[in-house]
């Protein structure tokens, strides 16, 4: 893999930075410096903690941003600078290739080839499997999860970023560790988890044997080379 800077920014916002491209995933808050390169913002859904609309103002300091939102999100005034997604689409932004799938809550995810590396963003794709669901909606969230997860199977994934969620107790790592054994990334970063830094913890110690490197976040702004 060639060389990559991820910067976790907090919940499920990322910077990534391949040598000729910034990317960045869900902005909610959180420090995060807007280099020279190009620039492409994603937002998976309209969820305040995905999508925050401060993210727009940054066309004032870089022109050429360009943003690429799922497209339950209203963004208020819109120009050329803006690309909405629903699932299951593809588009190519200059040499960038980017594909949505699914969600098993609002929006999409994304599936972004940049330089050669392939990195998965899942936004609120889980397998959200609550305590208190009834049998009927646990068999509907199998599937749905499942049905999304089947997409990728013949990709070759180098980053992908998952949920790992404490809220749901003894179930919090019960999608990342399908992912994982489906899909195979080479890196797996967990997300959506909050400042719970123990479960994340928790979970790199469960998953240390499977076929991906899991990177333990402790701290917003930590920076990941890769």
């Amino acid at each position: 893999m060639k060389n990559i800077k991820i910067q976790y920014l907090f919940n499920s916002g990322f910077s990534v930075e391949t040598p000729n491209h910034q990317l960045v995933f869900d902005y909610w808050k959180g420090p995060l410096k807007i280099g020279d390169k190009s620039i492409l913002v994603f937002s998976s859904h309209g969820h305040p903690d995905h999508f925050n609309p401060e993210i727009l103002k940054w066309r004032n300091a870089n022109p050429y941003i360009k943003y690429i939102f799922s497209d339950d999100i209203s963004a208020g005034s819109l120009d050329d600078s803006i690309c909405f997604m629903p699932p299951d689409k593809d588009i190519e932004i200059g040499d960038v290739k980017i594909k949505t799938l699914g969600s098993t809550d609002l929006g999409v995810s994304f599936l972004v080839s940049a330089d050669g590396i392939s990195i998965f963003h899942a936004g609120d794709l889980n397998w959200w499997y609550w305590w208190d669901d009834t049998p009927e909606e646990i068999r509907t969230m199998e599937q749905a999860f499942k049905k999304e997860i089947r997409k990728l199977r013949d990709i070759k994934i180098d980053v992908a970023f998952f949920p790992v969620d404490p809220r749901l107790k003894h179930n919090y790592s019960l999608g990342g560790e399908y992912f994982i054994k489906e899909i195979k990334p080479e890196v797996f970063i967990p997300m959506h988890f909050g400042e719970d830094y123990r479960a994340i913890k928790v979970f790199a110690d469960k998953v240390k044997e499977y076929p991906a490197k899991v990177i333990e976040i402790t701290a917003k702004g930590q920076e990941i080379y890769i």
